[in-house]
């Protein structure tokens, strides 16, 4: 397993912010083997589709899906991959390149134990889903009619969805020292660039999270037009309060203006139970108009940083 190291002497400009991310941070992705629900239809098919509009069959795109998605057995393998997707994100920080993410080094053998239970868990659903598999084909059958085709289906659904995680290196390789100093200083530079963009990137991640939640928790504490208060539910409030753990964990103190507004933000709903906000219309306008200053602050904030809009977003 490789972690990031500290950079080489020769690259003490890099900030400090970066110098810190890059080294207490690991790079890591993950990748899924996962079975198509949908296949295109042959060029016969297409060409049959076409006939009926009157259209020709190179300009029409068609598909067909394989099994019912909706079904609860294939939605307890899908929510899985939905797991593992917020888990991932929920303990790392955005990372310039697509499908990387930064994650604590301390940190490590917990996500290892975490990812193992979940690839523990898909296999549980998978193994319910393919139980279920003869049936579903059946199903298939009927709906589709003469666009059902057996050879689509495999035998057995068993090695068809698989989680994959791995750590890998993001820094200059040594080698490239020897071979071509120049070459490696270059990479040194790209590399410390990578991380100090990834310290603005977590900024903005944290920052329009922040603001996405203050934002709708307080337009539901607003009242309805008819005077009547908005439903809102507790979540509203759970989340908020599991971003300010995550931002403690997470947070490299690069930004003194965000982690003050963090802090006022986790003020105002600090020790307010969601029931006792529903009762209490004075207390509901007294978080509200708070929030409403917590906004305004990160409205400026995002309006205030010229150059992290042209950053490389990762996905």
């Amino acid at each position: 397993m490789q972690t990031l190291t500290e950079e080489p002497p020769s690259q003490v400009t890099q900030s400090n912010h970066g110098h810190q991310l890059r080294s207490t941070m690991a790079a890591m992705r993950i990748s899924y083997t996962w079975f198509g629900t949908r296949k295109s239809l042959s060029r016969e098919q297409k060409a049959q589709a076409a006939d009926t509009f009157h259209a020709e069959g190179k300009y029409l795109s068609a598909g067909k899906k394989l099994i019912d998605t909706g079904d609860p057995s294939f939605r307890a393998v899908t929510a899985v991959r939905t797991q593992v997707n917020s888990f991932f994100k929920g303990t790392s920080l955005p990372y310039p390149e697509s499908g990387i993410r930064l994650v604590p080094q301390g940190t490590l053998d917990e996500i290892n134990v975490r990812m193992l239970q979940f690839q523990s868990q898909l296999a549980e659903t998978v193994e319910a889903l393919d139980a279920r598999f003869d049936e579903l084909k059946y199903e298939a059958r009927n709906r589709l009619g003469d666009l059902f085709n057996e050879s689509d289906y495999p035998t057995t659904l068993r090695g068809l969805f698989e989680i994959g995680w791995d750590f890998p290196s993001v820094e200059p390789p040594e080698y490239l020292r020897r071979l071509n100093p120049q070459l490696y200083q270059e990479e040194c530079d790209r590399v410390k660039s990578r991380f100090d963009e990834a310290v603005q990137l977590a900024e903005i991640a944290f920052t329009e999270e922040l603001s996405r939640m203050v934002e709708h928790l307080a337009e539901r504490l607003t009242g309805a037009a008819d005077g009547t208060p908005k439903v809102f539910r507790d979540s509203a409030i759970d989340n908020l309060t599991e971003f300010f753990e995550r931002f403690k964990r997470l947070n490299i103190g690069s930004n003194e203006e965000l982690e003050q507004v963090v802090e006022r933000a986790r003020q105002v709903i600090d020790g307010v139970a969601p029931q006792t906000l529903r009762d209490n219309d004075t207390l509901r306008q007294r978080i509200s108009s708070q929030l409403a200053a917590v906004q305004s602050s990160l409205d400026g904030m995002m309006v205030d940083r010229p150059r992290r809009n042209i950053l490389r977003r990762p996905r």
